[in-house]
């Protein structure tokens, strides 16, 4: 026999109409009626968010941008390498580009790179490229990490939960940005002899676990923290009394009762790790050149603003957005979640 709970409406319960023939009050019933998953609520409740939707189209579209920077670059015509102002005379003068707008053109859309004479629309799309994927691998390892840690500490508490927490609270002494400027170099330096240059993609995987060390222990906490609430509850008891393995009991029952701060911090470090690789490349221990580099391009702004501010304008008001976009993103993912919290 089916409960209350369970009846949904269908065409027999409205007798002489089809679905044709609901009216809008016997659709809301019927939609109301019908049973749906969290997710589903949570997805439905986020669609009904405007900035959430608009903020997840824009953080789209520059994973899109870095994705399909190559494709771009064959379409525009141009690279993020060739120096077309040196290489075409008159494109230049004195260092900076002769057309007004920091070279702002039909051929050059984001203008010319000063000096060198890059195109600046192509180092950006390929800077954006690079420091998104370096900021998705972070995040990826840190957040796995945080899970793997975070979980077990509050799951097996003791001395497992002890050691772990102490090793957490070393780790957050450490001041994070002067650990990266100061530790990217040295661990370079370890592994490459001072006569030899250093291959670009050891320099990737150095930055990569260099900020993964200091960057999941505060969601490592607050997993800590939601496990030990957990696993006291009726479902995780019925489970061990079932016989289920610890290993079990944390991926089924345990795991995805905390994906909703896992996914809203998850927002939140993505954009932090933006920032902070920028941070690197600006004070120059982050990528080198001729590699593109998001952060880069604010570094040689620094000393280009005066007679081109145009070529800060544009790697400037796109970092801009997509941090804004990236954080009300986190948001408005966490209200999806939680729709009693008031943002």
């Amino acid at each position: 026999m089916t409960s209350p709970s369970q009846a949904t409406v269908t065409e027999t319960d409205t007798p002489g109409l089809g679905p044709e023939g609901l009216n809008s009050k016997e659709k809301r019933k019927t939609s109301a009626l019908t049973g749906r998953s969290p997710g589903q609520l949570m997805w439905a409740r986020f669609k009904r968010d405007r900035t959430g939707v608009v903020s997840a189209c824009v953080v789209l579209f520059f994973f899109a941008v870095g994705l399909l920077a190559p494709v771009i670059s064959k379409i525009y015509g141009k690279d993020p390498y060739t120096r077309y102002g040196q290489d075409t005379p008159g494109l230049l003068i004195n260092g900076y580009p002769a057309a007004p707008n920091g070279g702002i053109s039909s051929e050059f859309w984001f203008g010319l790179e000063p000096e060198l004479g890059r195109d600046v629309m192509m180092q950006l799309f390929y800077g954006i490229r690079n420091t998104l994927g370096l900021a998705v691998a972070i995040t990826l390892v840190a957040v796995l990490t945080a899970i793997l840690l975070g979980v077990a500490a509050g799951y097996f508490g003791g001395r497992i939960d002890y050691f772990i927490g102490r090793f957490i609270d070393l780790l957050m002494a450490f001041p994070n940005q002067l650990f990266y400027v100061a530790f990217v170099p040295i661990v370079g330096a370890i592994l490459v002899a001072p006569e030899d240059e250093m291959p670009e993609w050891l320099r990737a995987v150095i930055i990569i676990l260099v900020m993964w060390f200091l960057g999941w222990m505060s969601l490592a906490r607050l997993l800590r923290g939601q496990v030990l609430s957990l696993r006291e509850r009726e479902f995780v008891e019925a489970a061990k009394v079932s016989g289920a393995s610890p290993g079990r009991i944390i991926r089924r029952e345990l795991v995805p009762n905390v994906m909703t701060p896992i996914l809203v911090q998850t927002t939140y470090m993505l954009p932090n790790f933006v920032t902070s690789i920028a941070g690197l490349s600006f004070l120059g221990v982050g990528l080198v050149e001729p590699t593109p580099d998001w952060g880069r391009m604010f570094h040689y702004a620094a000393d280009y603003y005066r007679n081109d501010i145009t070529y800060l304008f544009f790697p400037g008001l796109a970092m801009v957005i997509f941090i804004v976009a990236f954080n009300l993103l986190g948001d408005s993912v966490r209200d999806a979640f939680d729709p009693k919290r008031a943002r």
